[in-house]
């Protein structure tokens, strides 16, 4: 179900705006508490302005004890008000990063018919600095407003001596604000095409590693490198250009703040001399010009910080706002249902029909490998129903009909190169930790081998894509997790491809007993797994040609004899 927050977060500005209305009340606290900070800041020089004024007229230990009283309440004050209102901000912070990367990391691992195209390397970078940065407008709003708080009270103070000392610190700091604005927006710019460039990079370096084995089969690791050397050298001169554009807003941020605070300093100087103003006020005047510069710098920066929260908010909106390949529905496929493809046309596949009856164990003889991967996606509903003709039933509903939640839930699609996760072999055959069906889904996938050959048994460590794992260890690895799922419905791409002969006759009659009763689809030219089940159905330039048993198609059809016997 759709949430209110997913609804509303369709672009940057929607994401940051339920940022700031989810986190109202931590920012009002620590906006509170840091203005306190700034406040208690900018009373320090106006005290000492003020000691300086009163010690001079009465001079006893009374005044200079009331005088330390006051500095000691002042520097209590900023003390604590700091230390408590970062500790609000920070942790609305870490926590409100923690939900966009869970929000992010959810429409990541859900299928989705995205408009952009966004790779799982891309994904990730943006589930973690984006978010992190998209969350930093906790902590920039609320330090904005308390260095607003700072710069009031001291042109306040400084108008209180001087009108001419007042005038100039507002005057000065809306011209640094105008100036540094307009800089800011190059800023985002620049930041933007940073951040697209390293999450390219980041999802060119995950290719490489999903695919490090095939590339040194084939000597194509140097060229995949070169490539992905290409890409981050890209990302590489435009974080250098971002950190050019970074170091000019700061050295112009600071220069303009010098030259306001010295403006203030030699203008108070001028006034003292000519009698304008008295010693103590110069004396207040100084320290807060010295003083101003640290709040102005942060109020200076905060243009900067909001055009990259902005750039990542944008960012995450790829994702957020992605649609679904379906849109949810209450439907659901009656339990133990059967599977029928009607009339499909979809890349390779040209008018595909067939229909598997509940129970059944049918086997799909596929010639053309790209027509088994376009029928392994549809069935694992990673293409939209609206994007291919025909219809896809399953327990006698319409896929398109059907929630994608709903779809899993009733059938299981096994990849042929279904992932392996860091972990032990226990978690890989069944992350859920329901437990069910892994001792037989273990003896089913012949993985009792690899249990039996190591001391921790189903607890033996996986190491990340199952590194420590041969290729067949692997693949009866993931076949084992798609046994013990128990769906109603499983479907299995190539299950035994780097299996030996031997081990693959036992999978397969292994298979046919356990699914005995459940219906199963393997799309597969092995003979073992043909010859167990129930009929085999040929796939052959996008049709179904033929239909019949194993051995009785090998005696019948030469094409099929040639294409599957070894």
């Amino acid at each position: 179900m759709t949430t209110p927050d997913k609804q509303r977060s369709r672009t940057g500005s929607d994401i940051l705006w339920t940022a700031l209305r989810r986190n109202a009340g931590a920012m009002t606290s620590g906006t509170v508490l840091m203005g306190m900070y700034q406040a208690g800041e900018t009373a320090f020089p106006i005290a000492l302005g003020l000691i300086v004024e009163y010690t001079m007229r009465d001079r006893t230990l009374g005044s200079l004890a009331v005088s330390i009283a006051a500095l000691a309440v002042i520097i209590t004050t900023v003390s604590l008000s700091w230390r408590f209102g970062m500790r609000i901000l920070q942790k609305a912070n870490t926590t409100e990063a923690h939900r966009w990367r869970v929000r992010v990391a959810a429409c990541g691992l859900q299928p989705v018919a995205r408009d952009v195209d966004l790779k799982s390397g891309e994904v990730l970078t943006i589930a973690t600095e984006d978010a992190d940065q998209t969350a930093d407008i906790i902590e920039v709003v609320p330090l904005l407003i308390s260095s607003l708080v700072a710069v009031l009270i001291t042109a306040v103070a400084l108008g209180m001596a001087s009108v001419q000392l007042g005038l100039l610190v507002i005057v000065g700091t809306i011209a640094i604000l105008s100036i540094l604005s307009v800089m800011s927006k190059r800023i985002g710019a620049s930041t933007r095409e940073q951040q697209a460039r390293v999450a390219r990079a980041g999802a060119k370096v995950a290719d490489l590693i999903i695919g490090l084995r095939p590339l040194h089969g084939f000597g194509g690791n140097h060229a995949a490198f070169q490539a992905y050397r290409k890409v981050s050298t890209e990302a590489k001169s435009q974080s250098i250009t971002v950190a050019k554009v970074n170091g000019v807003y700061a050295g112009t941020a600071l220069a303009l703040n010098a030259i306001l605070a010295a403006a203030v300093t030699l203008t108070a100087g001028w006034l003292a001399f000519n009698g304008e103003i008295t010693i103590g006020q110069l004396v207040m005047a100084v320290g807060l010009a010295q003083f101003i510069m640290e709040p102005l710098k942060l109020f200076s920066e905060m243009p900067k910080y909001v055009m990259i929260a902005r750039a990542s908010a944008e960012r995450m909106a790829l994702v957020l706002a992605a649609p679904p390949v379906m849109t949810p529905r209450p439907e659901r496929p009656s339990a133990g249902g059967d599977v029928e493809v009607d009339s499909v046309r979809y890349g390779s596949l040209r008018e595909l029909k067939f229909h598997v009856s509940a129970g059944e164990f049918v086997a799909i003889a596929v010639y053309q490998p790209r027509a088994a991967a376009d029928l392994a996606s549809i069935l694992a509903v990673n293409v939209p129903p609206d994007t291919y003709e025909g219809v896809v039933r399953v327990g006698g509903q319409e896929i398109a009909d059907l929630s994608i939640e709903a779809v899993r839930e009733h059938m299981l699609v096994n990849p042929y190169d279904g992932e392996i996760f860091a972990g032990t072999l226990r978690t890989n055959i069944d992350p859920a930790g329901a437990g069910r069906m892994v001792p037989e889904a273990v003896e089913a996938s012949m993985l009792t081998d690899v249990v039996a050959l190591h001391r921790e048994g189903l607890d033996y460590g996986v190491r990340d894509r199952g590194a420590n794992l041969s290729g067949g260890q692997r693949q009866r690895l993931s076949l084992a997790r798609a046994l013990a799922a128990d769906a109603d419905i499983l479907v299995l791409h190539d299950p035994t491809t780097s299996v030996d002969a031997v081990t693959e006759q036992l999978i397969a009659r292994n298979i046919a007993e356990l699914r005995r009763n459940r219906t199963t689809i393997v799309i597969t030219s092995s003979p073992a797994l043909l010859d167990a089940a129930d009929r085999v159905l040929v796939l052959d330039d996008g049709a179904i040609t033929a239909e019949d048993t194993h051995r009785n198609l090998l005696t019948t059809d030469e094409n099929y004899r040639l294409a599957v016997a070894r």
